[in-house]
């Protein structure tokens, strides 16, 4: 019980051991408590309602024990909870509904118990939600319709209860689902063909239901084995599947009167309607052909003509170490030239498919990159993904590299207005991605080595790998996906939350080290030291002494106007990294900013020049 006087622990692993008796009613005093680590125990007795004190709890892992009882309903209470595990314990009674107002937890396992009742359909509030387990339950009821709507879904197991109705059709909408298992339930009906188009999909599995009709053979069904359909007495298909062929229905002998309908006055009626549809079309199209401006570029990446891994093999010397340009959390990349007319310069960037989510990350700057087009964004030439073991993206070349080898390299210089020219091109990015698509995007991992220079020194954003898209009406996202530490907002640092106002936050950051010349990991920042509050102590009477000694000296004769200017960026800087997402500018006002602060610096130096020029006359 002394457990409880731990009160500034907030991390505790007793996980994998031999434990025995309850839960200590104690934990309700562990208040900065944000993970609790009980599984493979052998404890006993009920889930303490005292749980439910740990507000700032994100992960609670109890799986593998002999807890019985039912799942407190205060549960619902811990917004801060991300992973919740308490299978394979003695659990029963109804699934609270209050668990499902847990609208930001990620993973939720609560399988192999002996939970009864009907899955709610408010389990559709989870918009999060990436792994769901309920199986080896007694679940009854329909499977809830409300699933189809969680788009991050990427596993859901229902096996071994007792659910009946049909698959629902809404189901075409996980569009990240990788593993359904419904197996061994009281499923009836049709497999929705509809579900061809789960291109992620990997594993299904509905044996020993009572499913009807054909099984659907197009999309992920191609590579679904015989096993996944056992025991279902009513589908037909594929011989492969061991399933009995569809029968063909034949029609019978019509009337004469039914005849003649078929063959001539539904023949005159379906011209006529065509005739009409084709007039239409070709009226519409015209005027969108007048009143569609030309745009370049736009064409989408899985358009783009692939290159294969021999190509890019010679292109790039077999991928040798001295045609790399660096590495990063997922893989490599690699400077390349093709071999056509124009012996394009190209970067390629290989996925170490070895590393954890990097066929995940490939994914997901496919689907972002296939979506934009803007002048300060890396430009996609193409794609190989010839097979499984390799995924590569072929980009356009950037020959001054990364704003980090020019801020921190000692043979490069950039001056005040090449600062400010980057920055206002990675707003007019950010601005693009924030607002300029019927989807916004969440870059997420804004930083200067994901900032690349072409050969005019104009900025591109670049590495989409961990981004977000967010659907309609949706204002933020959760994941558990952490960005580089230094730049995320302290809402996804803490709790996983992303929003265009972390990109924000990034980019205030990003400023702050463009001008000061310091990475927000610099080791000067201890304890409550940070990048951010030294801007902040130093902006009112010791600007000088924070910003880049190469970019201001008290000889330069536009010393006080380049002071202003600075100024004014870092109190831009200060209003993009509010702590609270609520309080900081968005992107295009922060794009207004910088732009008059350019402005304002050009006018004043433009100024002073004329002024001298008009001395030297005189």
């Amino acid at each position: 019980m002394t457990i409880g006087n731990l009160s500034n622990v907030f991390l505790i692993d007793l996980s994998h051991n031999e434990l025995i008796g309850s839960v200590p009613i104690a934990i309700d005093r562990l208040q900065n408590l944000q993970g609790l680590f009980l599984h493979n125990n052998k404890l006993q007795g009920q889930i303490p309602t005292e749980l439910c004190q740990l507000q700032r709890s994100d992960t609670l892992s109890f799986h593998d024990n002999m807890l019985n009882g039912s799942i407190p309903a205060c549960i619902g209470n811990l917004s801060s909870l991300r992973y919740l595990d308490l299978s394979s314990n003695r659990l029963s009674f109804a699934i609270p509904t209050t668990l499902w107002s847990l609208s930001y937890i990620l993973k939720l396992y609560l399988n192999s118990n002996s939970l009864t009742g009907s899955v709610s359909s408010e389990i559709g509030s989870l918009k999060v939600i990436i792994e769901v387990g309920l199986s080896k339950n007694q679940l009854s009821g329909n499977i809830p319709s409300s699933i189809g709507g969680l788009k991050d879904l990427t596993s859901l197991s229902l096996a071994d209860n007792a659910l009946d109705g049909q698959i629902p059709k809404s189901f075409d909408g996980l569009i990240s689902l990788e593993t359904l298992d419904l197996s061994n339930n009281k499923v009836s009906e049709a497999i929705p063909k509809s579900l061809e188009k789960l291109s992620h999909l990997r594993y299904f599995n509905v044996s020993f239901n009572r499913l009807q009709g054909e099984i659907p053979n197009g999309g992920p069904f191609v590579n679904f084995s015989a096993q996944s359909f056992l025991s279902n007495e009513g589908l037909c298909g594929s011989p492969r599947l061991q399933v009995p062929p569809c029968k063909t229905i034949r029609a019978g002998r019509s009337k004469p009167t039914f005849a003649l309908l078929l063959k001539y006055v539904l023949p005159a009626i379906a011209s006529t309607i065509l005739l009409v549809s084709l007039i239409i079309i070709l009226v519409t199209s015209r005027k969108r052909k007048a009143n569609l401006p030309v745009q370049d570029n736009l064409t989408p990446l899985s358009m783009l003509k692939r290159i294969s891994y021999q190509e890019l093999q010679r292109a790039t010397n077999g991928f040798s170490e001295g045609n790399l340009l660096g590495t990063g959390s997922f893989g490599s990349v690699y400077k390349g030239t093709l071999s056509d007319s124009d012996r394009t310069q190209i970067a390629v960037k290989v996925f170490d498919l070895q590393l954890e989510r990097a066929f995940t990350n490939f994914e997901v700057e496919c689907e972002v990159l296939r979506c934009i087009r803007h002048r300060n964004l890396i430009k996609v030439i193409s794609s190989c993904s010839n097979n499984i073991d390799f995924k590569a993206l072929v980009l356009k070349f950037m020959p001054n590299g990364s704003l980090e080898r020019w801020l921190y390299s000692h043979n490069y210089f950039l001056d005040i207005f090449h600062r400010l020219n980057i920055m206002e091109d990675v707003a007019m990015a950010l601005e693009y991605l924030h607002q300029g698509n019927s989807t916004p995007v969440v870059h997420c991992d804004l930083k200067p080595g994901n900032i690349l220079l072409d050969e005019d020194m104009v900025a591109h954003v670049s590495d989409f790998g961990i981004a977000k898209l967010l659907g309609e009406g949706e204002a933020m996202r959760r994941t558990m996906t952490l960005a580089t530490i230094g730049y995320m907002a302290p809402e996804y640092g803490m709790a996983g939350i992303v929003s265009t106002r972390c990109d924000v936050y990034a980019f205030g950051i990003l400023l702050l080290e463009t001008f000061t010349r310091k990475k927000p990991t610099d080791a000067m920042f201890v304890g409550e030291m940070n990048l951010k509050s030294w801007v902040k102590e130093s902006l009112a009477y010791a600007l000088s002494e924070v910003v880049d000694d190469n970019l201001l000296k008290k000889e330069d004769r536009h010393f006080v106007d380049k002071m202003n200017c600075i100024s004014s960026i870092m109190e831009l800087a200060l209003a993009c990294t509010e702590d609270s997402p609520e309080d900081r500018i968005n992107m295009s006002d922060a794009l207004v900013a910088l732009k008059k602060i350019k402005k304002k610096l050009l006018k004043d130096t433009r100024a002073e020049r004329n002024a001298r020029s008009r001395m030297r006359r005189q």
